[in-house]
């Protein structure tokens, strides 16, 4: 490769890495063009760069775009996964582990997640997770689950109001149906008094008889006299 060639390349992987705060590095060396390819394209579908780099070129290009973290995994040729912003890590991490086991050679060195190295054992680790659509929901659930219950907590004790509420409103209307009920009775003996009246009301018209037949007498005997 000729120099202006390496410095382009260089150049390159140094922007690159300025961009780029989250990749993944493994050994390559052993794997068919085949089986670079297939890790290549897998790669890609969860949204990382699958990139091959010369150790030495790869170390200017770290220096250049001071990666201290990655410096310690360029140690050898290298091959580094980019992961794009909407990449998922966890399925580009499951890509490399399953290269690893499958084709015996892939060694993954480790990685560097938003600027903080990994070590390879914590990109195993990484590529034992779950997809990034199940562990949303996973967060999800984990604090929905607390809220909802919390909401149950709330509104219980005022489900619990309504009821004594609705209950003492029905007890109430009982009590007065209850009290209502005694009163028609004293409206009939209301009716009834005049006629109770009525004998009084004969008496004293009898009375007023008796006086005026007792005048007409007196009228009389004084004539006669």
């Amino acid at each position: 490769m000729k120099k202006e060639d390496k410095a382009k390349v260089v150049e390159d992987l140094t922007e690159r890495l300025r961009s780029s705060d989250t990749l993944l590095v493994a050994d390559y060396r052993g794997l068919t063009m085949s089986q670079i390819d297939a890790l290549r394209s897998r790669l890609i579908e969860s949204g990382a760069k699958f990139t091959v780099v010369k150790n030495t070129l790869g170390r200017r290009a770290a220096e250049a775009a001071g990666s201290e973290a990655l410096l310690t995994l360029l140690e050898g040729p290298s091959a580094i996964a980019f992961l794009e912003a909407d990449g998922d890590m966890v399925a580009a991490a499951k890509a490399l582990a399953d290269m690893a086991r499958d084709s015996k050679i892939l060694a993954i060195r480790g990685g560097v997640l938003q600027g903080r190295p990994m070590s390879a054992e914590e990109v195993e680790t990484l590529a034992k997770l779950p997809p990034v659509d199940v562990l949303r929901g996973q967060v999800l659930g984990a604090i929905v689950a607390p809220l909802t219950a919390l909401l149950g907590l709330v509104t219980a004790p005022v489900q619990n109001l309504y009821g004594l509420i609705d209950a003492r409103i029905e007890q109430l209307g009982g009590v007065e149906a209850a009290a209502a009920a005694p009163e028609a009775p004293a409206v009939d003996a209301e009716e009834e008094t005049p006629a109770a009246e009525e004998p009084q009301a004969e008496s004293d018209a009898d009375t007023q008889a008796d006086a005026t037949a007792s005048a007409a007498e007196t009228s009389t005997e004084t004539e006669e006299s």
